[in-house]
């Protein structure tokens, strides 16, 4: 397999000068990129078909082990804070459980009947969606839980880093991630782990936004779990009625955090009207607005920047 060959360039890469190991090291990360670039019309499938099942209510599902187990919980539990993706409807299984995350387990990579038992235990159904990640391809867990899920009808989604592997045939929606070896040989932390990373995001992102969890190119469903997501919200609100801030402060109160709600309720809507506008808009707050003929009555107010999610939440 191309993650694990030892290529001849960098064969004495523990002689070279620092700056060059560095040099080759950063290049190795533009190839990453290169191959997510390449994978995009595979990730625009998947993503499409995702939206398909999530917006009737399924279950978004992440497996793997090792690295590309620890890099599917991050890009999961990211999307609670973020997006707020309903807690019951993520699945997050990494080999070894929660002690992987931290540290390596042997052999929980190996597992395949522990991943068929976790397809089972947690019912895993047609109305879900598998996002199973592994750079060989062939990871025993990985493979299990992506043949199980298969099975039982859900959409399932490989990724990996060597052509040809049973991760990528196997799959309904397989993305390829030509990385080609390490720097490092099979150090698929490096290259292929960040192609991988980038994936993830560019696929869990585009499924949000098209399921209506972005407005104006703002993060709309963010919880606000703690007080720079607090402000983050009133910023946003601001932003988008033009309202001052003792506004946005009472218009979210009433709205219990929810942007989108406060929004509609600034707009003249009481609470049970904006919630059953909202509904009947599949949660999209530019089809709720466009109802009521009120989208072209904002007023964007100045641009701000937000600062980065540091917030970080993981299921078993």
């Amino acid at each position: 397999m191309e993650t694990e060959r030892a290529s001849p360039r960098y064969s004495d890469i523990d002689v070279w000068d620092p700056s060059d190991i560095l040099d080759a090291m950063i290049e190795g990360q533009f190839t990453a990129v290169a191959a997510v670039r390449s994978a995009r019309p595979a990730i625009e499938r998947a993503a499409r078909a995702m939206e398909a099942r999530l917006k009737q209510g399924g279950r978004l599902i992440y497996a793997g082990a090792g690295t590309s187990g620890r890099l599917a919980v991050q890009d999961g539990a990211e999307l609670i804070p973020t997006f707020n993706w309903p807690q019951d409807r993520l699945l997050l299984l990494m080999a070894g459980g929660k002690d992987a995350l931290l540290r390596s387990v042997e052999g929980a990579e190996d597992e395949a009947e522990q991943a068929a038992r976790l397809m089972w235990q947690h019912q895993v159904s047609v109305g879900d969606v598998l996002i199973a990640v592994a750079a060989s391809g062939t990871t025993p867990f990985t493979l299990g839980c992506l043949r199980e899920a298969k099975k039982q009808a859900a959409l399932t989604i490989g990724i990996a880093n060597n052509r040809g592997t049973p991760m990528l045939e196997e799959a309904d929606h397989p993305i390829w991630l030509d990385t080609g070896p390490e720097p490092i040989a099979g150090s698929t932390r490096m290259k292929a782990g960040t192609a991988q990373r980038i994936a993830m995001n560019l696929l869990s992102s585009l499924v949000m936004i098209q399921l209506g969890r972005v407005y104006e190119g703002l993060m709309v469903d963010v919880q606000a779990v703690n007080q720079k997501l607090v402000r983050r919200s009133e910023t946003m609100l601001q932003r988008l009625t033009g309202c001052n801030r003792d506004k946005a402060q009472d218009a979210l109160r009433d709205a219990d955090g929810s942007v989108k709600l406060a929004v509609m309720l600034l707009q003249g809507c009481n609470r049970q009207e904006a919630s059953a506008i909202l509904d009947r808009a599949d949660g999209k707050l530019r089809t709720a607005l466009a109802s009521i003929g009120r989208e072209s009555s904002l007023v964007p107010a100045p641009e701000i920047a937000s600062p980065s999610i540091q917030d970080n939440l993981v299921e078993d």
